[in-house]
């Protein structure tokens, strides 16, 4: 159960460098506005993410333009490390995930969508899954070092978008969207600090300016309920997690049914 007296945590986690800012930065700016603090993650670290610079220079350039975009929020950044398409579902990793939980203490956890274009993203949904259930047992062994102790509790899991499209190019359904208009420049700043972004885009997706792509997309989704821009979540509703949309106590102003 949540202490109500306790600062609330959100932990958001993307499978790249980049992903948090594409798919859920606007509802974590109005998050941060209510008072809720901010941590955001990924699960690879983005070494695959140029077709110039060598792995280990990609992958250091792109940690510091996430940690700047994450200082927008107060917010602090970190990778679990994985190679960029490298990622399985196995035990070390699973008890890395699960390590990052722990140390967190999140009481809400946002990732990937379970249905996405490339398996990166599919990985790290399951892996924040696993990772939310896991951290709350007390059996459960990470064998870290200085290893963090098991949660009291299971966190609320939700999922946030992707380009809106699952894998046999089906449109996802979301159980609710966020309206974004009021925080739409803040999310841009944030993903306009992962600047290294811009050609690797351009080459590998065709898209020249990804700034004007994710806010064509966020106009997409709030064409769907009326509003300017918005983004949109799935709740992760089987038990034992919560039941209840904890959004809806926090940013209730903001929340949209279809």
């Amino acid at each position: 159960m949540r202490d109500p007296q306790r600062q609330m945590t959100v932990l958001a986690v993307g499978a790249h460098p980049d992903d948090v800012e594409f798919q859920m930065a606007g509802t974590l700016v109005l998050m941060h506005k209510a008072g809720i603090r901010i941590h955001i993650a990924t699960v690879c670290n983005g070494d695959k993410g140029s077709v110039t610079l060598a792995p280990e220079e990609i992958a250091s350039r792109r940690f510091r333009e996430a940690t700047a975009s994450a200082k927008i929020l107060d917010a602090s950044f970190e990778t679990v490390g994985i190679p960029d398409l490298e990622l399985v579902f196995e035990n070390k990793t699973r008890a890395r995930v699960t390590e990052l939980i722990r140390r967190v203490d999140p009481d809400i956890v946002i990732t990937s969508p379970p249905d996405d274009y490339m398996p990166d993203h599919e990985i790290t949904s399951e892996l924040l899954w696993d990772a939310c259930f896991n951290a709350s047992v007390p059996n459960y062994k990470t064998a870290q070092l200085n290893a963090a102790r098991p949660a009291k509790r299971i966190p609320y899991l939700y999922y946030s978008d992707s380009s809106g499209l699952d894998r046999f190019g089906r449109t996802i359904l979301p159980d609710f969207y966020v309206d974004i208009i009021s925080v739409i420049d803040v999310k841009e700043e944030m993903l306009a600090k992962h600047e290294s972004q811009r050609s690797w885009l351009s080459a590998q997706h065709g898209i020249d300016d990804y700034v004007l792509s994710m806010r064509r997309h966020a106009q997409r989704r709030g064409k769907e309920v009326s509003v300017d821009f918005a983004e949109v979540f799935r709740q992760h509703k089987c038990p034992p997690f919560p039941q209840d949309n904890v959004f809806e106590e926090i940013i209730p102003s903001y929340l949209l049914a279809h």
